[in-house]
C-alpha cells in the first residue's frame, strides 16, 4: 500500500470516527451575557464532554470548557462559559473529550451582548416567543388522530433569524406514563428534543424558557402537585436559564428569573410552583404567583428603567373572561397587580402569554396616558383552537390566531423614541398581523 493511499483511509476513518461522535452528542445555546455564555450538552452515555471557545481568524489558542454528562438528567450538563467579551461573536465546538479531543467537525457561533451602556444608543433586536411544542410518540400518545404537528414551524423560525428565543410554557407535554418517577421526566425532555426541527432552533440563537402546567405536572396542576421537586430538578438541567428560583428557601423555589437585553428587562415568572386553587379550601388563599414571587414582582418592575418590561407568564393574564386557567379566575391578585401598576406608574409593561392553543393581543388603557399589553403566542405544534366567541373585552381587533404559529418581537429607535412591533406569523412564514407599539 503506498503512502497516499494509507494517508487517505487514515483520512476517511478519522472523519467517520468524528461523524459518529457528531451523533452523539446534542446541544442548546441558553443564556449569552456580555462575559458569559451557557450552554446544554447531551450523550448518548455519561460521557467527559467539553465545548472548545476561538476568535474567528484568531490563531490563538482554543480554551477549553470541561464537564461531564450525567445518567439522571438524561445524559446531560450545562456548562458555563466565562471570561469572554462584550460584543463579541465566538465559535464554539461542543465535543465529546475521547482521548483528550475529537472535536466536532461543525463549528457554532455566538454572539455576547454589547456593553452599550453610557456610550451608544441600545442596540436593535429581533427575538421570537411561542408556547405549546408537543412532539407525538405513539406508544404513550392518547389514541386517535396525532395531537402535533406543522414542526416546520422550528426551521421557519430559524429562518427569521432571531436574536434570541423565549418559550412560553408547555415546552413539553407529560405524559401519564411520566408522573411516576424522575427517569420518566426526563425521558419527556430528552425525547422532545431529539425532533431534528427543535435542535437547529436550541442551536441557532439563545434559548430561555418558562413553563406551564404540562412540563410542570398533570393538565391544569398547581403546587400540590407531589413530585414537582422533579418537574423542577429537570427544567433546571434541560433549560440554562441564567438563574433558577428567588432563593432557596420553600417561599422562593420556582423557576422565576430576571435579565436584560439591550434596553429591555425580562420577567421571566413561574405560575406553578406557589399555585393553589381558584376554590381553595382551609386557610390558603387564591394565589398564583405566591406571596414572595408577587412582592418582588412588583418591587422589580418598579425599580425597572426599561422602555419595555416584558413578563413572561405561562397563562393569560388580562384576558377578562374567567375560563379555564385565565388569571381572571384569580381577580383578587390580579387587580392587585393592576392597581400596583397603575399606582406607581410603571410603564411599558407587556405580558408574553400562551396556553390557551390560540393567540390574541390583549390592551388594557391605564391613567395617566399609561396601559398593559398581553401578548398570547400559542400553540407551536399542539393541536389549535379559535375562541373567537370568547369575550376578552380587552382584546385587540384582528389579532384572533388559531392557527399553529409565532411571534417575533422587534425592538428599534432611540433612547425614549423605542418602538415595539409585534409580527405574528404561521408555521409557514406568512404575516398574520402585525402591531406597533411606541414607547410610553
Amino acid at each position: 500500500m503506498n503512502s497516499r493511499i494509507a494517508i487517505s483511509l487514515i483520512c476517511a476513518a478519522l472523519l467517520i470516527l468524528v461523524n459518529t461522535l457528531n451523533a452523539q452528542i446534542q446541544h442548546a445555546l441558553g443564556f449569552v451575557g456580555m462575559r458569559s455564555a451557557r450552554v446544554w450538552v447531551a450523550t448518548d452515555m455519561e460521557e467527559a464532554v467539553a465545548i472548545a471557545v476561538s476568535l474567528p481568524g484568531s490563531k490563538a489558542p482554543e480554551r477549553i470548557y470541561k464537564s461531564q454528562t450525567v445518567a439522571r438528567n438524561g445524559f446531560s450538563c450545562i456548562i458555563d462559559i466565562e471570561g469572554l467579551e462584550p460584543g463579541t461573536t465566538y465559535q464554539y465546538r461542543p465535543f465529546i473529550d475521547v482521548a483528550s479531543g475529537y472535536a466536532s467537525a461543525r463549528s457554532y457561533s455566538l454572539t455576547t451582548q454589547e456593553l452599550w451602556q453610557f456610550r451608544k444608543e441600545a442596540p436593535d433586536f429581533r427575538m421570537a416567543v411561542g408556547s405549546c411544542a408537543f412532539v407525538n410518540e405513539p406508544a404513550y400518545d392518547r389514541p386517535g388522530e396525532p395531537y402535533g404537528g406543522e414542526f416546520h414551524i422550528f426551521d421557519t423560525i430559524v429562518k427569521k433569524d432571531p436574536d434570541l428565543m423565549v418559550w412560553l410554557g408547555d415546552n413539553i407535554y407529560l405524559r401519564e406514563v411520566d408522573f411516576q418517577s424522575y427517569g420518566s421526566v426526563v425521558h419527556r425532555y430528552s425525547h422532545t428534543r431529539s425532533q431534528r426541527e427543535i435542535q437547529n432552533l436550541l442551536r441557532h440563537c439563545p434559548n430561555l424558557a418558562i413553563w406551564d402546567d404540562h412540563d410542570f405536572g398533570p393538565n391544569d396542576s398547581n403546587g400540590s402537585f407531589i413530585h414537582k421537586d422533579w418537574t423542577l430538578e429537570a427544567f433546571e438541567a434541560f433549560w440554562p436559564n441564567p438563574s433558577c428560583g428567588l432563593s432557596d428557601s420553600e417561599s422562593g423555589k420556582g423557576i422565576t428569573t430576571q435579565f436584560q437585553y439591550s434596553d429591555i428587562d425580562f420577567f421571566l415568572l413561574d405560575n406553578r410552583y406557589h399555585r393553589t386553587g381558584k376554590d381553595s379550601i382551609g386557610n390558603v388563599a387564591p394565589t398564583i404567583l405566591g406571596e414572595t414571587q408577587l412582592n418582588w414582582l412588583l418591587q422589580a418592575l418598579k425599580q425597572s428603567q426599561a422602555p419595555f418590561k416584558l413578563v413572561a407568564i405561562g397563562g393569560q393574564f388580562l384576558n377578562s373572561a374567567a375560563v379555564f386557567e385565565n388569571y381572571a379566575n384569580y381577580k383578587r391578585e390580579r387587580e392587585f397587580i393592576i392597581n400596583a401598576i397603575e399606582k406607581e406608574n410603571i410603564h411599558g409593561v407587556v405580558f408574553l402569554t400562551g396556553d390557551r392553543h390560540c393567540g390574541e393581543l390583549s390592551h388594557m388603557p391605564l391613567q395617566n396616558n399609561n396601559g398593559i399589553y398581553d401578548l398570547t403566542v400559542s400553540p407551536l405544534t399542539s393541536r389549535a383552537f379559535d375562541m373567537t366567541k370568547e369575550e376578552n373585552q380587552w382584546r385587540v381587533d384582528n389579532t384572533i390566531t388559531g392557527v399553529r404559529h409565532f411571534a417575533t418581537l422587534e425592538f428599534t429607535g432611540k433612547k425614549k423614541h423605542r418602538v415595539l412591533t409585534i409580527n405574528v406569523f404561521d408555521s409557514n412564514g406568512k404575516l398574520l398581523w402585525t402591531k406597533d407599539i411606541p414607547q410610553w
